[in-house]
């Protein structure tokens, strides 16, 4: 069984395993810097499934971050029908590009 954990960041839930690449909301650490993700929900292990009452206590994901980028272009666009209104607008989300280098129980 591999080891996996669900962890939170960013208000969004994540499944990752050792060496999984992940894009999470921007957070404010420079590329090549090592972050601590100690907001783990499950850790599963061979030795069995942990649940969280929030969160698992004592359990950690090591990752670093590799990018810090920004997402592709997405159109907003809003019309009124008969009332000539149209408004476009863009928007590009910034996010940070994660390698997780370990998970840890203890």
């Amino acid at each position: 069984m591999n080891t996996y954990a669900i962890i939170e960041t960013g208000g969004k839930q994540y499944r990752v395993e050792q060496g999984t690449r992940l894009q999470v909301e921007s957070l404010p650490k420079e590329k090549g810097e090592e972050i601590t993700l100690e907001k783990v929900l499950l850790l599963a292990t061979d030795a069995g499934i942990q649940v969280g009452k929030p969160t698992v206590t004592g359990a950690k994901v090591t990752a670093t971050v590799t990018a810090q980028d920004r997402h592709a272009k997405i159109i907003v666009f809003k019309k009124r029908s008969k009332k000539t209104y149209k408004k476009t607008q863009g928007h590009r989300q910034n996010y940070t590009e994660l390698l997780v280098k370990s998970i840890s129980a203890n």
